[in-house]
């Protein structure tokens, strides 16, 4: 099945579902929420809590209260992975009827200004990329080794796979429903900046019609950074595991 011929919606009044992944981060996430809802009444903030122990998940509970049906917090009992609390987001959001799909980092290294010109361009595409990389777009307070990890690595994933991305390991999207349906949420297991480059290949192989929108990336704002050596060697290796995939024409 391939995208192309579906058609894409107005989404000028479609409601718009933004999920952010959550572990230990009680110094952003207050203002993240407020900030997205600040946008118009149109933003719904869907939190998935993997436990922290800091209590983030009390802090999202009272903005559930403060904000009935623009703000949801879903708890998860242990700590997977930001692909699985993202799977278990979007997977939450289209059971809920979501026709508009967002997701973004909690420590506003994502800006929720940028969200609404992301979200004006899924008007007119299925997905819509933010990205450091294109014209306009710009990465502010990091050391000049991950500039070039994050570089490098979405360089050589696009290589390996044929994604003519160029931020294809960024985790600021739109998504329309029908494409996160089609790219089979289930069967994904990567992680990290995996799970960000097989979501986004899986909508191209499918013929999404995607926008990428230039951003400036801040590093975070409080708290500590969540990569890791693993998630760096998992980079380094899944690009070719999906590739054998698809020339063997292996599902997913």
């Amino acid at each position: 099945m391939t995208l192309a011929s579906t058609g894409v919606p107005v989404a000028d009044v479609v409601p718009v579902t933004v999920v952010i992944p959550t572990y230990n981060e009680r110094e952003n996430i207050e203002r993240m929420v407020r900030d997205v809802l600040a946008l118009g009444n149109r933003y719904r903030v869907l939190v998935v809590d993997d436990s922290s122990p800091d209590g983030t998940g009390s802090i999202v509970s009272a903005l559930t209260t403060e904000h009935p049906g623009r703000v949801e917090l879903l708890t998860r009992h242990r700590k997977e992975g930001i692909g699985r609390a993202y799977i278990a987001g979007f997977q939450h959001a289209l059971a809920s009827g979501a026709r508009l799909i967002a997701q973004m980092d909690a420590d506003h290294s994502h800006q929720p200004a940028d969200l609404a010109r992301l979200v004006e361009a899924a008007a007119s595409h299925e997905l819509v990329l933010a990205s450091r990389y294109v014209d306009g777009g710009n990465t502010v307070g990091w050391p000049w080794h991950r500039k070039l990890i994050s570089r490098a690595g979405g360089w050589y994933a696009g290589l390996i796979l044929g994604v003519p991305v160029k931020d294809l390991t960024g985790g600021f999207k739109v998504w329309h429903r029908h494409v996160l349906e089609a790219i089979d949420l289930a069967s994904i297991h990567s992680d990290g900046y995996c799970f960000q480059i097989e979501t986004t290949w899986r909508a191209i192989r499918k013929r999404a019609t995607y926008l990428q929108v230039p951003i400036t990336f801040t590093d975070r704002v409080a708290g500590k950074s969540k990569l890791s050596r693993r998630v760096v060697i998992e980079a380094i290796f899944i690009p070719w595991s999906l590739r054998l995939r698809h020339i063997l024409h292996r599902p997913w």
